[in-house]
This record gives C-alpha cells, sequence and structure tokens, in this order.
C-alpha cells in the first residue's frame, strides 16, 4: 500500500523547478497532492495510511487541501467499523449565516481531534486549523500529513504542543 501511494504521489503530485509557495518562499521542489487525493484509489489509500495516525474520534483540516482527506478517513473509519467523524475549518469564517469558522457536526467541548494536511511547509496551515479548533473547545495533540516538506514545521508544531506524524517526506519524493 505504501509503495502505491509513494509512487502516485512521486508521479503525478511532485514536480522540480523554479516555484514560490503559498508561503512566499522559493522552492525547486512543488508538491500538489490533489492529483492523488481526488482519485479513487489515491484517496482510498491515502485514508487508510492517515487513519493508522488516528487514534482520535475525530479528524478535522483546513480547506481545500484536507478535505478530501478527512472525508476519506470518515469513510475508511466507517468500512473499518472504527467509526472517526470529520471537521472540515474555513481560512475565514463563513460570511453568511452563523459565521461559523468549522463545518461538520458538533461535539462535547474537550473531544479529541487529528488535524491532517496534504502537504506541509512551515506548519502555518496546520497551526491555523488548530487554533480555530482549540477556540472552539475541541483538544488537538496531533497533526499527520501527507508529505511534509521539511521547512520547519516539526519545530513550529511542538512548539504549538503538537506533534507531527507524516506518511512521505520530500527526501521520498526527489
Amino acid at each position: 500500500m505504501k509503495e502505491e501511494l509513494l509512487k502516485m504521489v512521486k508521479e503525478k503530485c511532485y514536480r522540480k523547478g523554479d516555484f514560490t509557495l503559498s508561503s512566499g518562499k522559493k522552492s525547486e521542489h512543488y508538491v500538489n497532492c490533489k492529483p492523488v487525493t481526488l482519485t479513487g484509489r489515491g484517496l482510498t489509500l491515502t485514508a487508510m495510511m492517515l487513519l493508522e495516525h488516528v487514534e482520535t474520534p475525530v479528524v478535522a483540516g483546513l480547506t481545500l487541501g484536507a478535505d478530501p482527506l478527512v472525508s476519506g478517513v470518515a469513510v475508511c473509519s466507517a468500512l473499518d467499523m472504527r467509526l472517526v467523524d470529520a471537521l472540515i475549518v474555513r481560512k475565514e469564517p463563513k460570511g453568511h449565516g452563523t459565521g461559523a469558522w468549522i463545518e461538520g457536526p458538533e461535539f462535547p467541548e474537550g473531544t479529541k481531534v487529528t488535524v491532517l494536511e496534504d502537504v506541509t511547509t512551515t506548519g502555518g496551515s496546520a497551526i491555523k486549523a488548530v487554533e480555530k479548533l482549540r477556540e472552539a473547545g475541541y483538544v488537538v495533540e496531533r497533526v499527520v500529513t501527507v508529505v511534509d516538506r521539511q521547512e520547519g514545521a516539526i519545530e513550529a508544531l511542538a512548539t504549538a504542543d503538537l506533534e507531527l506524524r507524516r506518511l512521505f517526506t520530500i527526501d521520498d519524493l526527489v
């Protein structure tokens, strides 16, 4: 399973060149997991591997990269009778209605949540998601990413009392 997913990520998600990342940093490595996580086989493999690192009843992530991940993990968990539910954290509050930052079922304060990410660079997106979840009363201690670009996320997340687990690193793709 891991070898098949790694092959897919290398072939469909990784490019070498001259790129500007969302953080504004320049990089010779570009990773976009959506060409894999938005396919049936790719999402199934990804979700099954992510689920191995989830010990909480809920997963969540920042939209858009985490949307298929949290949904895939919820579906795979149900097939395995583990029943992990999913939340999606908005980048901005909803502009109408309740103005919600978080979409999905409501859970009691203190519910443990694992944050999922497709690609982690500095950890900023994960930290934003964690902050909103913690503000809502959830307990978040772990982030699981498909690809860690190894550009400071482990250290940044550690300062926010978060453990980073990763399926692959940039070294695995190069």
